[in-house]
């Protein structure tokens, strides 16, 4: 039977909005980034659960679904261990501009191993999206030191992983009967990794347990896992080429309208540059 075709771009837009206020607070909470990684990972177990819910528990057991879901899984959980490595050795105002470009992987792989394409304007739309992305990134702070030239070899294990993802995930989403299946999945692998975040924490240095750090922590990472959630089914009825850019390019627009509600941070001109950018390269993809 032919399967429904929902709204791609609205599945989308949810996950830019999670995501954007994930970015909003995600440094407000005092805890370590590995442990914060730990947090992130059991933050997938309850969507996870809904995932299965929502398919009456029926889970796909088939290899190829499980590898190439699992696949996704390791790719994200993987470069965001990496990421924390990059930040140990070099300032984010260097890494975050590196890895943010990530989704031009997913595009020049889509377009030569998933043949996808689309029109001249939505190419237009994507130039957008890098634009926007490339505007947010540049705008950080520029007063931290490179402490080992070995920050550009984990920021370019994450900007692979993460640019793979995508192309990994539409191939899941193909190969698999429901995106449902491709979430847990991609929660399990995010699971298995704790040790590897265990292992890379200082226990040494002093640890907040109080409200502000485990417990803020999974109230911020809950909508950056229910983001994930959405991105999939996102990526299953729309191209990766396009959701890729355009979930990294609008997401930091939530942030940056929050930050400005709540903190009275105006942005700088490149980040108005960035969310005009963002917005119109959304209005492109509504017609795409």
């Amino acid at each position: 039977m032919k399967e429904k075709q929902h709204n791609w771009l609205l599945y989308a837009l949810i996950t830019m909005v999670t995501w954007g206020v994930w970015g909003a607070f995600s440094d407000q909470p005092d805890y370590p980034a590995t442990l914060t990684y730990v947090v992130w990972a059991l933050s997938m177990v309850p969507c996870a659960l809904v995932a299965l819910w929502n398919i009456g528990f029926k889970l796909d057991f088939r290899k190829k679904s499980v590898w190439l879901s699992m696949g996704v899984g390791l790719l994200g959980a993987g470069g965001q261990l990496a990421l924390f490595q990059a930040l140990k050795y070099g300032p984010g105002y260097l890494v975050v501009p590196m890895i943010s470009v990530a989704p031009i992987v997913t595009v020049i792989l889509s377009a030569i191993f998933l043949k996808e394409r689309v029109s001249r304007l939505g190419y237009v739309g994507i130039l957008l999206a890098f634009v926007a992305i490339v505007c947010f990134s540049l705008s950080g702070k520029t007063d931290e030191a490179i402490k080992s030239n070995l920050w550009i070899v984990f920021a370019s294990v994450v900007f692979i992983f993460w640019g793979i993802q995508a192309l990994v995930m539409k191939l899941a989403n193909n190969a698999t009967p429901d995106a449902e299946s491709v979430f847990v999945y991609m929660a399990i692998s995010g699971v298995l990794l704790i040790p590897v975040a265990l292992l890379m924490t200082d226990w040494s240095a002093p640890i907040n347990h109080g409200w502000n750090g485990p417990w803020m922590t999974f109230c911020v990472q809950i909508l950056n896992a229910i983001g994930a959630y959405t991105l999939v089914y996102a990526n299953r009825y729309g191209k990766a080429m396009i959701v890729a850019p355009l979930a990294d390019a609008c997401a930091p627009v939530i942030s940056c309208v929050i930050s400005l509600a709540l903190y009275a941070h105006m942005p700088s001109p490149t980040q108005i540059v960035g969310i005009v950018a963002a917005i119109t390269c959304v209005l492109i993809f509504s017609k795409e």
